[in-house]
């Protein structure tokens, strides 16, 4: 798979360093980013952020990278939007079948869990992986 021209990313207070951290990563690999916030470590509520970065994942077709202090409410959020399908990462293997398996348009992960180069690895082989196809394929289109 060829790396995206474009990501957008959004975050918490608890995320914001990890998400500075791994733009600077996405930029450096000639990556266009959306910032959708936050912008500093200043206390804010997660849901409004992530729909807004799930909106412009669905408008620009574009893969969308979210962080908070573990990714689960992050996920659960972008989640409740339709045509989203986000995944919480922490390994490389579900950087990968977040992907492959289950065609994944948006990642999360903790700021406060994920060490800066396993983000950046983890950011990397999930944009690099191809969605599978095949039997995966009804079991994606039921999420709808």
């Amino acid at each position: 798979m060829q790396l995206p021209k474009r990501v957008v990313l959004a975050s918490d207070h608890a995320g914001f360093t990890l998400k500075e951290e791994v733009k600077k990563h996405l930029v450096q690999k000639g990556i266009d980013v959306i910032d959708e916030g936050t912008f500093s470590e200043e206390s804010v509520d997660y849901p409004v952020i992530m729909r807004r970065g799930s909106a412009v994942v669905l408008e620009q077709k574009i893969p969308g990278i979210f962080f908070g202090g573990s990714g689960n409410g992050e996920q659960m959020a972008a989640n409740k939007v339709r045509g989203i399908r986000a995944a919480l990462v922490y390994s490389d293997d579900t950087a990968k079948l977040a992907r492959a398996h289950n065609d994944a348009n948006v990642m999360t992960m903790g700021g406060r869990l994920t060490k800066v180069e396993d983000a950046k690895r983890f950011v990397d082989i999930f944009l690099a992986t191809d969605f599978e196809g095949g039997r995966h394929v009804k079991r994606v289109n039921d999420l709808e």
